[in-house]
């Protein structure tokens, strides 16, 4: 019996594999491929000018970046680096309005392992939290963000973090962790997001980007890559031969 059905499960494959060759034909192609490059749509390089935020808030996230990622002698600070800019792009695409989240209720406050569960999206809490931030500093300080001196924008940013600062409806520390991401994110992307401007962080790290290959190196540890870094757009040689 066992044998019978074998034999019989084996014949039905069979059977199906013919039935499904013969419906193919073989097909010769010359002189042109039958598709195109780029037919994927690869992400294209962001534009110049703010796409999201608004003059106030623009002013408000670069100065915010700038200390979240001060300038040294290693690389640019965050508004050099263009951690703004990323920001931007990405609260006016699909991230900012959680377009690709289930966003349904219930909301219930989440634990520290699962992040934020609110209802608000990147751009709501952006948008209320940089007014709320603000509105703050001109009642506390009689001055924006902006318009406070370094040491002023650190103390600031440290009680932020601590939870010290009372925003009202907005909860200071979750906003502090939301651009303190957005803006690491923005520092080491790549480059073709906006942010990671001329690729100086990963000059920085030695990371070789978007090589097609580099397998040879990947062996030897601790020592230093010898070629530059590659965007998704390519290198800023190949732009300036182009």
């Amino acid at each position: 019996m066992a044998s019978t059905r074998r034999h019989f499960l084996a014949s039905v494959a069979a059977f199906s594999f013919i039935a499904i060759a013969s419906r193919g034909h073989a097909q010769t192609i010359s002189r042109a491929l039958p598709w195109h490059p780029f037919a994927g749509e690869p992400p294209q390089p962001s534009l110049a000018g703010w796409y999201f935020f608004n003059p106030d808030e623009a002013r408000a996230i670069e100065a915010i970046v700038d200390r979240l990622i001060p300038a040294d002698d290693l690389s640019a600070g965050g508004k050099d680096a263009g951690c703004a800019a990323f920001i931007d792009r990405q609260l006016a695409g699909s991230y900012g309005d959680s377009a690709r989240l289930y966003t349904a209720g219930p909301f219930m406050k989440g634990t520290p392992t699962q992040g934020y569960q609110g209802e608000a999206t990147p751009a709501m809490r952006y948008r209320a939290g940089l007014a709320a931030v603000d509105a703050y500093l001109r009642k506390s300080k009689s001055k924006a963000f902006a318009e406070l001196s370094a040491q002023e924008q650190d103390d600031f940013l440290k009680s932020l973090e601590a939870g010290k600062v009372d925003l009202g409806a907005v909860d200071g520390k979750s906003l502090f962790n939301l651009i303190l991401q957005n803006t690491m994110e923005g520092f080491f992307a790549d480059p073709i997001y906006g942010g990671n401007r001329d690729m100086v962080s990963w000059k920085m790290i030695g990371f070789p980007g978007a090589r097609y290959d580099y397998r040879d190196h990947v062996t030897k540890h601790n020592q230093p890559y010898p070629h530059g870094p590659v965007s998704i757009a390519g290198s800023p040689e190949w732009s300036r031969k182009s």
